[in-house]
């Protein structure tokens, strides 16, 4: 069951399958940001590869 890394809501396996980064985190979920926003705030808290 995938979670969120920041704030370790549950997020649903395609939601992970979408905005999930190339190690499968996923960084921002609808519980701690925008919807509009989830890949931008995502990237910004991403450590950097």
């Amino acid at each position: 069951m995938p979670t969120c890394n920041h704030c370790g809501a549950h997020v649903s396996d395609q939601f992970a399958r979408v905005f999930a980064d190339e190690t499968g985190a996923v960084h921002a979920c609808p519980s701690c940001s925008a919807n509009a926003g989830i890949a931008e705030v995502a990237r910004e808290r991403a450590p950097e590869a």
